[in-house]
């Protein structure tokens, strides 16, 4: 049975009995339930049916249990498809800019146009490959969405998209060797994706987060997005706000704008140390946040930023530091014992050490917490010791 077929079958009524079965199986118990549910279905299709929801409780923590359970995946879907909160924030968009028609090119398993089609805009959902556009198909009809949602299996590179108010492109960035760094390995490759989003009204592209800055288009606005401290994205906006750069954070929906500030000065350790969130990092946005928190970087080349005041921001965890030393664990160890830490959180910036090394080390113990920032400050190799700014 190809794949297709043996998908095919998971949407007839037998196929239904199955996977509503598996609802709530435990992964761990599946050679006893396969050999059960053999007795009474075809061995394909009950292969097909544990794989599905295998993937659905992967998928769980992307699309929350809910939808999970409702929809249908494959193994790259589940991968490389967008978070659901990501899909809303991103699809909101959209539908404040006035789009009401979207070609979402290289759809996969039709997370994205889910959000989009959520948001109250008509999707032509568009990948080339049958059993992933089946997948999408059946993922509308799902969640009750087939009436906005057109699923079409073709090359994206022959897709007319100009009935559509904008262009949604999310390149696949794996191939059979792994994760793509190079965007113009992207499939379809980031400059199609590009002259794409230019011939429509309006357009997003999802790119990798690590993507060059110098590979943005210029008459592009670029926002990085970031989800619970994870960076998640990067997004190339076409017919927005052209050159801007824009850090958002989820679930807050906190957004930091760039304005083209010159880099921080360099300063002493003050009393609180700042951590930007990964999105403002690869925004290249610290400035902005030194000038909110009124205050420094630690080190040129490091993203912390210290100041004497506790300023509340949605873009950076504070810690108020009690000890600066130069790095040697055994006074580590000696200044942990002392205070009998036994809960040790290690974070690192700029350092080649591993955390997990210097918990083994320093062998914390006892009933008090404490958290290291192993960095460097002025070019040196330093610990900061600290807390969670207000704990």
């Amino acid at each position: 049975m190809t794949d297709l077929a043996a998908f095919t079958a998971l949407l007839a009524p037998e196929g239904q009995t199955l996977l509503a079965a598996l609802r709530d199986y435990d992964p761990a118990q599946e050679l006893a339930v396969a050999s059960r549910l053999r007795r009474d279905h075809p061995a394909e299709l009950v292969s097909a049916a544990l794989g599905q929801a295998r993937l659905r409780q992967r998928a769980a923590a992307k699309f929350g249990t809910e939808d999970a359970y409702r929809m249908y995946f494959t193994p790259n879907g589940v991968e490389q498809s967008t978070r659901a909160a990501v899909g809303t924030y991103r699809a909101a968009r959209l539908k404040a800019l006035g789009v009401r028609s979207v070609a979402d090119l290289c759809s996969g398993i039709g997370g994205d146009a889910l959000a989009l089609a959520r948001a109250g805009i008509s999707v032509l959902a568009v990948d080339r490959d049958p059993l992933t556009a089946e997948v999408a198909r059946a993922n509308a009809a799902a969640l009750g969405l087939a009436d906005l949602i057109e699923v079409r299996c073709a090359d994206v590179t022959e897709i007319d998209t100009s009935p559509h108010d904008a262009v949604f492109v999310d390149p696949a960035r794996r191939s059979g060797r792994g994760r793509v760094f190079d965007p113009e390995a992207y499939s379809p490759p980031l400059s199609w994706a590009i002259e794409a989003a230019r011939k429509a009204p309006r357009a997003a592209l999802k790119i990798a987060p690590g993507v060059p800055h110098e590979t943005v288009p210029e008459e592009a606005e670029a926002e990085w997005i970031s989800d619970g401290g994870d960076v998640k994205e990067a997004v190339l906006w076409f017919g927005t706000a052209p050159g801007a750069r824009r850090a958002t954070l989820l679930p807050s929906g906190a957004t930091l704008t760039g304005r083209g500030l010159p880099d921080p000065r360099v300063r002493p350790v003050g009393r609180y140390l700042y951590e930007p969130d990964g999105a403002v990092i690869r925004a290249h946005l610290v400035a902005e946040v030194a000038e909110e928190l009124d205050g420094g970087l630690i080190d040129e080349t490091i993203a912390y930023v210290t100041s004497d005041a506790l300023t509340p921001t949605p873009y950076a965890s504070a810690y108020e530091i009690t000890d600066e030393l130069p790095f040697n664990l055994k006074k580590l160890k000696a200044l942990l014992r002392e205070r009998e830490v036994g809960v040790l959180t290690v974070k690192k910036r700029g350092s080649a050490v591993e955390p997990e090394e210097i918990r083994r080390k320093v062998k914390p113990k006892g009933p008090n917490s404490a958290t290291v920032l192993l960095t460097r400050v002025a070019g040196a190799p330093t610990m900061l010791i600290g807390r969670p700014a207000g704990r």
